[in-house]
């Protein structure tokens, strides 16, 4: 068995508890946190598939299954790039009311060891928290953050075929 790790990102957020669940699990729009995809679940029960799509469809980034759906305290999911052939890991939102907003934890857990997936995950987790913060606090990610989602939609082309979302049902 591969060796995991742990990855922990907390941030506190000026906003509430619902802005931020909303913001990390709506399915009607794109999350722009994540790297300006959309989600679709064919449910919210353990079990549920989710997945990470690219705003036109076409490419399905992420695959996982829903572990945890506890409005508005916790989302837990397994997660895996289609791009990657790497095991799947968990990724688990937490958040805490707190005076003047929310406490955001995003950890990723049971992350293989030495693999794209971990390398990713591990630079991601600020990232990600960090936009999140701005999106709720402000109603959009920082400027950086919007051209990378510019650059994302001009490079989409070089997205590998594997990743086409008719190869991933949901």
């Amino acid at each position: 068995m591969a060796e995991t790790t742990r990855v922990v990102s907390k941030i506190f957020i000026r906003g509430s508890i619902t802005d931020v669940w909303r913001e990390i699990t709506k399915t009607d729009q794109l999350q722009k946190a994540f790297f300006n995809m959309r989600m679709h679940r064919n449910g919210d029960k353990p079990g549920a598939k989710v997945q990470m799509r690219t705003g036109n469809g076409k490419y399905t980034a992420v695959v996982g299954e829903v572990l945890e759906f506890d409005p508005p305290r916790r989302f837990a999911h397994t997660f895996r790039f289609t791009q990657y052939d790497d095991p799947p890991c968990k990724v688990i939102y937490d958040l805490v009311e707190v005076q003047g907003g929310v406490e955001f934890t995003l950890t990723t857990d049971e992350l293989a060891v030495g693999t794209k997936t971990a390398k990713d995950m591990t630079r991601g987790g600020d990232f990600i928290c960090k936009t999140l913060k701005s999106i709720v606090e402000t109603g959009r990610p920082p400027f950086g953050v919007r051209m990378l989602h510019v650059l994302f939609k001009l490079l989409a082309f070089t997205t590998p075929k594997k990743c086409r979302s008719e190869n991933w049902s949901l």
